[in-house]
């Protein structure tokens, strides 16, 4: 019957469709299952990202034909023969690295510290370079299972000068071409037998929240990230746009676990974006999808600006909580705050009900405020009001406040229920089309009796149908 309510042609005939059946789920007592860890490394531009996504069997990890587009270590969850495991695809690895290099090698180095196998990552149209026998140097150290893959081999000729990769020492090359899939299923069968049943260390954690880490770029998501976590997950440069691909981490705040989804910076539209830009733009709109509560991040010390306001309509529309978190306050002073607030009141009038908090991932300060905001926004997106105490409240609403005429005739409110949460929407059922002013007049009266604060909340109008007069 809910199906019928919320995606019908928009009439009801009869009143047994005023019972509405509470089919959605709280997604509690969902378990962050263990898994031993794969991760993917090898020098800039030698095709690790591409072999993610063949590993996977869909295009998730950010794919361009140029060199250090993949920045951070990214967890993807892959399944081969019935086995499930992560795969952590990482940026390129070069010893002597500077600047922002610098800071991708250094993650591509936790991935070779913490993963339970490794899968390095060799041009084999190039041969073995001074930069791969440094990683082989590097990986003989630990006590990992490493494979060595002879990637890009797309015919026999390639084949042949990829045996030259013996005399790196790691044993025989896995010959195989990630962007044509040659060899990768024996690749994978390889992986099964070098990963353990279980990772080196790590715990079955209970149901984290999913939070999504938006806002435009350089606006200090991963430092934000890396100041929660306490140690470096992400790549933070001053270089604007250093994430590319969703960085998903698991941090405990509060006494409880959440899985954080750093994701990249929204410069313009999706379909104005182009090249890594537009796949990053997408894996970012399915990131903020697949969470439950958004942190929308807002440079206070410039401006509010159009990045913004695009980004936070994103969060809107998607139905998703929000706590709008307005970074770099530590720069911010008393002309500035002023100036602030008449923005706020102006640029945000769409999202009056977010939770809001100042805070500065650079120094720390009031970070820890996130946790109670983003609490209080997730029991508004769950809550549920019972439809007796709803329709208690909506007679006393109506009485004191009728809703205004429409073509000579004023519409009744016979009925209205909580069709679903998450976020929380509301069916009213009508004699007629209530304005949308009015329905926004009803949105404001339920946030001031119930609540909702950092919750969207949608009201749906379902208007009964005229019964034809009998002849």
């Amino acid at each position: 019957m809910i199906e019928e309510i919320l995606v019908g042609d928009g009439t009801w005939t009869d009143e047994s469709e005023w019972e509405v059946l509470d089919i959605d789920g709280d997604g509690e007592g969902e378990q962050h299952v263990a898994m031993p860890t794969l991760a993917v490394v090898g020098r800039p531009n030698v095709g690790k990202s591409t072999l993610v996504n063949r590993i996977l069997g869909r295009r998730e990890a950010v794919v361009e034909d140029v060199p250090g587009v993949t920045r951070d270590r990214i967890s993807y969850e892959a399944n081969w023969a019935g086995r499930r495991f992560m795969v952590q695809d990482t940026g390129g690895w070069e010893p002597d690295a500077k600047g922002l290099q610098q800071h991708v090698a250094r993650q591509a180095e936790v991935a070779m510290e913490t993963a339970d196998a490794i899968l390095l990552v060799v041009d084999a149209t190039v041969g073995a370079t001074t930069t791969d026998e440094a990683a082989v140097r590097k990986l003989r150290r630990s006590k990992i299972p490493v494979i060595l893959v002879a990637n890009k081999v797309d015919d026999q000729k390639v084949e042949l000068e990829a045996a030259s990769l013996w005399s790196l020492g790691l044993g025989e090359p896995r010959m195989v071409s990630a962007a044509h899939g040659r060899g990768t299923g024996d690749l994978l069968d390889d992986v099964l037998g070098a990963l353990p049943e279980t990772p080196r260390e790590g715990t079955a954690v209970a149901g984290p929240r999913r939070v999504a880490l938006v806002g435009k770029p350089n606006v200090g998501k991963s430092s934000l990230l890396n100041k929660l976590a306490g140690d470096e997950r992400s790549v933070v440069h001053d270089v604007a746009g250093t994430t590319v691909d969703p960085v998903d981490s698991l941090v405990e705040l509060g006494g409880k676990t959440w899985k954080f989804v750093d994701t990249a910076g929204l410069r313009r539209k999706v379909s104005n974006a182009t090249g890594t830009e537009f796949y990053a733009s997408l894996r970012t709109k399915s990131a903020l999808e697949a969470s439950e509560v958004a942190i929308m991040l807002i440079d206070a010390s410039v401006p509010i600006t159009e990045q913004d306001l695009r980004v936070i309509s994103l969060v809107a529309d998607s139905g998703r909580a929000l706590v709008l978190a307005f970074n770099k306050w530590d720069l911010v002073d008393e002309d500035r705050r002023y100036m602030l607030e008449r923005e706020i009141d102006r640029d945000l009038v769409r999202v009056p009900w977010a939770q809001r908090v100042n805070i500065s991932a650079h120094t720390g300060r009031a970070v820890a405020k996130l946790v109670p905001q983003m609490d209080t926004a997730l029991e508004s997106w769950d809550k549920r009001i019972s439809t007796g105490r709803l329709n208690t409240w909506l007679k006393e609403v109506i009485a004191a406040t009728p809703p205004p005429m429409r073509g000579g005739r004023q519409p009744r409110v016979m009925f209205a229920t909580q069709a679903s949460t998450r976020p929380p929407t509301f069916v009213l059922f009508t004699t007629g089309f209530l304005e949308a002013g009015y329905r926004r007049f009803l949105e404001r009266r339920l946030r001031e009796e119930f609540g909702f604060d950092g919750s969207p909340v949608r009201i749906s109008v379902r208007v009964r149908e005229k019964k034809e007069r009998k002849k």
